[in-house]
């Protein structure tokens, strides 16, 4: 008697439909907050603060 050969399983469906574009920006957006907020930069001004030399 011959033992049967398994079959090749159907792969699943694969939905298509998000562009490249929307993909990476997807990933850029996740990689963003997930990241803790920067200090601010001690040499910068701050908001409503004149800048030194606007004069």
């Amino acid at each position: 008697m011959t033992v049967p050969r398994p079959t090749a399983q159907a792969r699943p469906a694969v939905l298509t439909g998000v562009s490249m574009r929307d993909l990476l920006a997807s990933c850029a957006a996740a990689d963003a907050v997930s990241r803790p907020p920067r200090e601010p930069d001690p040499q910068a001004p701050r908001p409503g603060q004149a800048h030194p030399k606007a004069a």
